[in-house]
């Protein structure tokens, strides 16, 4: 599985840097880096990653020319008779949301997340939605064990009795 240290790593070592400072930025001790680097380097799921990202083609309209004039009046100057531009429809945003629980399930829910976050969220929920059988707060275990003490103890109060009302006159 490639955690997130390694993907950090694979990327520090993509952009150029030598397996001991990918090491490092990607979260790994000094003193270790140097072995631990050499280590993911020849980790399976880290070559797999390069490989795929490697593969991966980032289109580009032209090719950029040295000292090339960046200012365009097309670009940087607005247009006054053309209508707002409406952004596309985006997930809402953390501060939308006024329960936690229901941010996490958006989130959780979200398939643009990585597969690791959504499953943070639904191990951060797991607890409100499902709670463990036995598991009460002190008060209440507190209480309960009295409960138990004062009902076995032979100067414990006595439970009420049971009253029988029989309506049916022979």
């Amino acid at each position: 599985m490639l955690t997130a240290q390694k993907r950090k790593f694979a990327v520090a070592l993509m952009s150029g840097m030598s397996q001991k400072d990918a090491a490092i930025k990607a979260g790994y001790s000094e003193k270790s880096a140097r072995s631990k680097g050499s280590q993911l380097a020849k980790d399976p799921e880290v070559i797999a990653f390069i490989g795929r990202k490697k593969k991966e083609v980032i289109e580009t309209d032209d090719v950029p020319t040295y000292r090339r004039n960046v200012y365009t009046p097309a670009v940087n100057t607005p247009e006054k008779n053309k209508a707002p531009v409406t952004p596309p429809e985006a997930p809402p945003v953390a501060g939308a949301f006024d329960d936690p629980l229901k941010f996490l399930m958006a989130v959780m829910n979200d398939s643009t997340e990585e597969i690791d976050v959504r499953k943070d969220a639904a191990k951060a929920m797991l607890p409100y939605i499902h709670p463990k059988k036995g598991e009460t707060g002190k008060k209440d275990a507190r209480h309960a064990a009295a409960k138990v003490a004062a009902g076995a103890s032979k100067f414990g109060s006595m439970a009420p009795p049971k009253l029988v009302v029989n309506n049916n006159k022979g």
